[in-house]
This record gives structure tokens, C-alpha cells and sequence, in this order.
């Protein structure tokens, strides 16, 4: 294109004193600080406010991780109770909510039905549209106390059984099993899912995450930006991958088929699910955990044929992509964890999505307390001084 062709936001964009660079998908671009969590993804390091994940999933409670979370530093037993508290007494649904529930097709998804409740939930709050850091992280009370009940009731909606509203006397996994399941869950149950949450929490400015910051930024209110980080979960790309490794182990079947059907997979340049990481070139330090953690679960629960199987699919792919950085994903062994748990395949996501709000919220507190308005650039790839043809002429 000749200087002559130029047109004039073209030349201005030139001639900026500050140049914007073209960054497909943003993976070079830093859009915001923070303080909550830290990634190196060549080492396979993930930290929460400087603490291991590992530790944390060893010894932490998912509670205590929001806390953890929201106000980068560990509480006192006194600050955590207190915290508790709080969260409890916000479970239960307004009672138009529970209505709400029972007039949801059948045939939705649990994620649509997430997605547009946790939304409907600033309609009963009187003071939704306030923006400060303070009430956004009441609303994020709210959303992350809640939510549960959502997932749950819609569950057994779909499936004709009446709702149970949640138990104030348990922990958000513990009451949430509860409502799913219509009985109170084992201990092994509930520290697996606890861990589970714990491993989800948070984890950057991922996909989801940045498009909560990107609503909040806006000053609008956090239910409208945790449920735009709902949609945006929802897509396979980010929050379905545990779905499909599910999948994969239904398609595979057996240990005999699986080196066959991996290479396969690879020979047609196919992705296999649970594999590879947008951050992570080193192993995924979530999936590191969880594979010793879904052990014990399988074997607990009956479910070693299936583990087996995730580890030879390990094996094969360690052998065959692991030289280019391409490992096992938190998603890999979380659908092994989550199918000895008893969970459905479509509840994946959602289970995800609940532990998640801790870390999305948090990031859009973190915005408010210092906001700017997030307004990138798109690089214009048409023509230029094009003629306007009109009607009765084209």
C-alpha cells in the first residue's frame, strides 16, 4: 500500500509515540498486576500469595484459599471462622430463585443454567449496581456461597427429585454434595472435591478470568462479570477439556488399544485431551497432585481399571511428545477423580466454575481498587478509500 493509499487513523496509528504491537490471542501481553497467584510455566511452578500449590492442596481448605485469596495472607482461626460464617450464612436462594429453577428446560445444560441464575442473582440485590471493593466482595459472597445451591437444584430439577436447600453446618463442598446427592457425603468424598476446588481456585489472567476484568472495568456489577466468565468457561476450549478426556477413555476402552489409538491420534496431528498447557512447559504442578490423589480415590472406590488406563496414555505420551513440552494437564487426572466421585460428565465444568469464582472475583476486586478500562486495539486488515456504490448502481 502506497503512502498516497494511507488513510488518516492508518497515519496517526504510525506516527504514535507509543507504537501498539500486534499480539494474537495476547500471549505476550502483561494486561494487568497482581497479587494472588504466581505461574512459571517452564519450571511447573504455581503459587497462591507465594504458597505451593501443593502445600495448599495438602493442607488447606478451599475456604481458607478464597480467604487466602481475597486478602493475600492466611487468616487466624478466629478470622476464618468468622469467614465461614459469612459464607454459610449466605447459601440458601431467595425463595423466587428456587421457582426460577423449576421453570429451566430439562434438556438445558448445567452450565447455561449457571450461567443465566448466577446472573439472575443481582435482581435481589438491592445494592448490585454499587462498585466499590467492598461491596464487590460481598457480591462475590454471594455468588460463591450460592452457587452450589444453583448447580444442585438444577441437577435435580432435570431429574424430577425435590430440591434440598444447603446446610449452613457444612463446608460449601460438603453442602453442595448433599444437595446433589441427598445425603451427607463421606469424608473421603468431601476432602477429594475440597482438593479438587482447591487446585481450580485460581490460576491467572486466564481466558475467563480476563473476561471478568474486562466487564468489571466497565464499572458494571460483579454478577454481570462472573457471569460473562461463566460463558466464557462454558466453551470446550477452556473450562470442557476434562469432559473430553472422559471421552477418550470411553473411546480407547482398554489397555491394548490405547498405544494404537494414541498414535493415532498424533499421526493426524489430532489433540489429545488432558495434554499440553497454553502456560505450562514443564508439568502441569495441579495435575502432579492430583495423579497421586486420584490413586488412592480409584483404588478406594473401584475405579483402578480406569486409572490404569490414564496411566498408560501417560506413559505413551511421555514417550512420544513429552521432549516438547507437551505433559498432562490438571484436566487429565481431575476427570478420573471426578468420575470415582460419582460426578456426571456435564457437571465437570461446573464444579470448576464454582471453585473458580474464588479466583475471579478476586481479580475483579483487585481491578476496582485501581481501575482502567480495558480498550485494546485491533489491527485493521481491510481496504482503504473504498467508494461508496450506491443502491440502484450495485
Amino acid at each position: 500500500m502506497s503512502d498516497q493509499t494511507k488513510s488518516p487513523a492508518l497515519e496517526a496509528e504510525t506516527t504514535s509515540r507509543i507504537a501498539p504491537s500486534f499480539d494474537k490471542g495476547l500471549v505476550h501481553t502483561i494486561a494487568a498486576e497482581s497479587a494472588m497467584s504466581f505461574i512459571d510455566g517452564e519450571r511447573g511452578v504455581l503459587e497462591y500469595v507465594g504458597i505451593s500449590i501443593d502445600e495448599l492442596a495438602r493442607g488447606s481448605t478451599f475456604e481458607e484459599c478464597v480467604f487466602l485469596l481475597w486478602n493475600k495472607r492466611l487468616p487466624t482461626a478466629s478470622e476464618l471462622e468468622i469467614f465461614q460464617e459469612r459464607i454459610r450464612d449466605e447459601y440458601d436462594l431467595p425463595d423466587p430463585m428456587w421457582e426460577m429453577i423449576r421453570h429451566i428446560p430439562k434438556y438445558a445444560t448445567p452450565m447455561s443454567a449457571l450461567r443465566t441464575l448466577g446472573s439472575a442473582l443481582g435482581m435481589f440485590d438491592p445494592e448490585a449496581d454499587f462498585s466499590s471493593p467492598e461491596h464487590a466482595e460481598r457480591k462475590a459472597i454471594h455468588l460463591l456461597a450460592r452457587a452450589p445451591a444453583i448447580v444442585a437444584g438444577f441437577d435435580r430439577h432435570r431429574k424430577g427429585l425435590p430440591f434440598l436447600r444447603p446446610d449452613p453446618r457444612m463446608s460449601i463442598v460438603r453442602s453442595f454434595l448433599y444437595m446433589l446427592k441427598g445425603e451427607k457425603p463421606g469424608k473421603l468424598t468431601s476432602h477429594a472435591l475440597d482438593v479438587v476446588f482447591i487446585l481450580h481456585a485460581e490460576h491467572g489472567l486466564n481466558a475467563s478470568t480476563f473476561a471478568s476484568m474486562v466487564t468489571i472495568s466497565t464499572l458494571s456489577d460483579m454478577y454481570s462479570a462472573l457471569a460473562t466468565a461463566i460463558g466464557t468457561l462454558k466453551g470446550p476450549l477452556h473450562g470442557g477439556a476434562n469432559m473430553g478426556v472422559l471421552k477418550m477413555l470411553q473411546d480407547i476402552g482398554s489397555i491394548d488399544r490405547v498405544e494404537p489409538y494414541i498414535l493415532d491420534k498424533l499421526q493426524r496431528k489430532e489433540k489429545v485431551m488432558g495434554f499440553g498447557h497454553r502456560v505450562y512447559k514443564a508439568h502441569d504442578p495441579r495435575a502432579t497432585y492430583l495423579r497421586e490423589f486420584a490413586h488412592d480415590l480409584a483404588e478406594e472406590t473401584g475405579n483402578m481399571d480406569l486409572y490404569e488406563l490414564t496411566v498408560k496414555i501417560e506413559e505413551v505420551m511421555e514417550r512420544e511428545v513429552g521432549h516438547r513440552g507437551i505433559h498432562p494437564n490438571v484436566d487429565f487426572y481431575s476427570a478420573i477423580t471426578f468420575i470415582s466421585l460419582g460426578i456426571e460428565v456435564d457437571f465437570f465444568t461446573p464444579i470448576f466454575a464454582m471453585s473458580r469464582i474464588a479466583g475471579w472475583a478476586g481479580h475483579c476486586i483487585e481491578q476496582l481498587s485501581d481501575n482502567k478500562l480495558m480498550r485494546p486495539r485491533a489491527r485493521y486488515t481491510g481496504p482503504h478509500n473504498v467508494p461508496y456504490v450506491p443502491l440502484d448502481q450495485r
